[in-house]
């Protein structure tokens, strides 16, 4: 569990509280190994606390056991009972590394009891951050789609309507191409509650980790996220050219050649600094330098997921490096 260290394995955990809102909080400790004691009432919770390692407190009215808690001599912790019925959240999940998935995108996956994972949100983290929790792997590739969307939607609905809380995790930004708002259309119209936790979007993170801010004062004033999952039209492409702002695609690897033709046909500069960012934030984070008229060729050399920026920007880190003596510069991701 964030923030706490302590050894669950084998430990013996007193829940008190409601047996079922605690269930969530019972099956991750399970998880971790742990062998359980249960008490409803406070009486209970004494007579059977002196065989516990550790106490949580899980109810609707934790007040209520604040006499036990009161006398404990050992470690206590408080979890939040689980809603009485079903209920989806929608969690983004950020732009790959886990330190950058917010607090409260935590929470919910420590409290999930069904998880539908992105192939782009962290789920290989899922067995420490929900080892409670049945994953579903939901990740769609290009041309292969394990669920649909419209699939994916009727399994979270038909799992919340059971009773369970239900998290969609996503990569990035859920309302960021990440077709969010249709799991809340969907959610919405079968009566099933449902949450937004916002998650930190690749499309300003990712350069950002790279030293590129999307905008700079001086440089320019705007700055438009494009989705490159398929290609731009001309008419399309000669106004974000118009603007004069950072050209920030995600998903655009596979059109990456129509882009740049399109944008050289409609009069963007051949030189206009460029840069792909590859698995941005992560360990193996990895950036190209390069100008519009080569940004073709440069991306034959990265892969997905990368983020494609086009703008002046893209040059301001290597204005840093030509500024300051070599032996001065620090190393960077």
């Amino acid at each position: 569990m964030i923030g706490v260290d302590l050894e669950l394995a084998q430990c013996m955990v007193l829940i008190v509280g409601n047996r079922t809102a605690n269930r969530t909080v019972a099956g991750s400790f399970l998880a971790q190994g742990s062998t359980l004691l249960f008490a409803e009432d406070p009486q209970q919770a004494a007579e059977l606390i002196g065989q516990a390692g550790l106490l949580v407190v899980c109810d609707a009215e934790p007040e209520r056991f604040d006499p036990v808690v009161s006398t404990a001599r050992i470690p206590v912790m408080r979890a939040q009972p689980a809603a009485p019925a079903g209920s989806i959240t929608l969690l983004g999940g950020g732009p790959g590394a886990l330190d950058l998935m917010t607090l409260r995108g935590v929470r919910a996956l420590a409290e999930a009891e069904v998880i539908y994972a992105d192939r782009l949100g962290p789920s290989e983290h899922l067995a420490v951050l929900a080892p409670q929790a049945k994953i579903i792997d939901a990740g769609k590739l290009p041309g292969h789609h394990k669920l649909t969307q419209r699939e994916i939607e009727a399994q979270m609905i038909q799992s919340a309507k059971a009773g369970a809380k239900v998290v969609r995790l996503k990569g990035g930004d859920p309302f960021v191409f990440g077709r969010g708002f249709e799991e809340v259309a969907a959610a919405t119209e079968a009566n099933v509650p449902v949450s937004v936790i916002p998650g930190l979007s690749s499309c300003i993170t990712v350069p950002g980790a790279a030293g590129i801010p999307v905008t700079a004062r001086g440089v320019n004033t705007m700055f438009t996220v494009v989705s490159g999952h398929d290609p731009l039209s001309l008419d399309q492409l000669e106004h974000l050219a118009k603007l004069g702002g950072s050209i920030v695609i995600l998903m655009g690897m596979g059109t990456v050649e129509q882009t740049v033709s399109g944008l050289l046909q409609v009069g963007m500069p051949k030189d206009m600094p460029c840069a792909i960012i590859q698995s941005g934030t992560t360990d193996i984070q990895r950036t190209s330098h390069t100008q519009l008229d080569q940004l073709a060729g440069t991306a034959r050399n990265h892969s997905n997921p990368a983020v494609i920026v086009i703008g002046e920007v893209a040059a301001l880190p290597q204005s840093l490096v030509q500024a300051v003596p070599t032996e001065q510069i620090l190393e960077t991701a």
